[in-house]
């Protein structure tokens, strides 16, 4: 049977449930309390792009799609280059709302209702199954109405999940990633969308090669 959000994967219900605990216990081999696990601290690399691209939709509410513990999203002021800051990221983005969803994250767990002008997905789908990856893409550009931004790691993660296993549990190269990404993107010819996929340059994280139908940041 081929998974769904209905029926996702054996899989994917197994390590959710391994992210739920992460979520509440944290990382102690990493000596990272809970407040440090799957923060959501990993977007700041990406506010520019995004914000582009949602000036050029005109976006004005979003969706986080698998946030972690969104914790951007309540620094007022927010941090910006070089000593600036903004009032908060929602103000920056010059958006009117934002909404956070993560399954593995009791505050953000339940499922969003409707859709949002954009949506992004910020190192959320190499956690994932490759057998789900097609029905989450789905689930991701259903939510949106206008743009969605993606960055997808194509490289082993530093932490472990409590079972041992490397959290990256799917990596795969930019293409791979890419034909993907554009079959889902094939089903809604009306959403903007731009995907970045990392990957490693002598043991240094570097952003690589830009997937999709809008303009980099």
């Amino acid at each position: 049977m081929t998974p769904s959000r209905a029926q996702p994967s054996r899989r994917f219900r197994d390590l959710l449930a391994l992210y739920r605990q992460m979520h509440l216990e944290g990382v102690p081999e990493h000596h990272l309390p809970p407040e440090r696990t799957f923060a959501g601290t990993s977007l700041r690399f990406h506010m520019s792009s995004i914000r582009k691209l949602l000036q050029e939709s005109g976006a004005k509410t979003l969706l986080d799609y698998g946030s972690g513990k969104g914790t951007l999203y309540d620094l007022k002021p927010l941090p910006l280059a070089e000593g600036a800051t903004a009032p908060s990221l929602a103000e920056h983005w010059g958006l009117a709302s934002v909404r956070c969803y993560d399954p593995g994250f009791p505050a953000f767990a339940e499922r969003p209702a409707g859709t949002f002008d954009a949506v992004i997905c910020i190192d959320v789908l190499e956690h994932c199954p490759d057998e789900d990856i097609a029905w989450i893409l789905d689930e991701v550009f259903g939510f949106a109405r206008r743009a969605a931004f993606f960055c997808i790691a194509s490289y082993p993660a530093r932490k472990s999940l409590p079972n041992g296993e490397n959290a990256h549990i799917t990596v795969r190269p930019p293409a791979w990633w890419a034909e993907r990404l554009e079959a889902a993107a094939d089903a809604r010819p009306g959403v903007r969308w731009l995907a970045v996929v990392e990957e490693l340059d002598g043991g240094r994280v570097v952003h690589g090669r830009f997937i999709g139908a809008a303009t980099p940041g």
